[in-house]
């Protein structure tokens, strides 16, 4: 015999989810070595490869003034480089490193780290079933 379900307040769900994934994301950014703006940028140019500093801020939704403060730092960490575009030598584009690249695969890896052994360590073989189905379910969200 089945029980009845309790209907869902979309609402209510997405604010829950909202600040259990908050809560998250701010716990693992305790460890980080780069910076959240940093490791935004770095992420987007390892993905979708060199840009120019404007688009940089455009895509992070930034001024461009912090977009280049931003750019100097990951600059002068080499984490970054800046190369003339090869159509338009006016413009200078930004471009991950290997060292950028390494680093952001550092911080990625080592938060994913803490998420397996949070999954191992707090939650049964079944609940770890249950989260495997909700990725799916937080993908199709997105």
């Amino acid at each position: 015999m089945s029980t009845p379900r309790t209907p869902v307040d979309p609402l209510e769900l997405a604010a829950d989810l909202r600040a259990a994934l908050g809560n998250l994301v701010r716990a693992l950014r305790v460890g980080d070595e780069l910076p959240q703006n940093q490791a935004g940028v770095l992420g987007l140019l390892v993905r979708e490869g060199p840009r120019t500093t404007s688009e940089l801020a455009e895509r992070q939704r930034v001024r461009h003034q912090s977009m280049a403060r931003t750019v100097a730092l990951l600059t002068e960490a080499g984490l970054v480089r800046q190369e003339r575009h090869a159509t338009d030598g006016r413009k200078l584009l930004v471009a991950a490193t290997e060292a950028g690249t390494a680093a952001l695969h550092a911080q990625r890896a080592r938060r994913e780290g803490e998420i397996a052994a949070a999954i191992t360590e707090r939650l049964t073989t079944e609940e770890q079933s249950v989260l495997r189905q909700s990725v799916e379910l937080l993908r199709r969200l997105s």
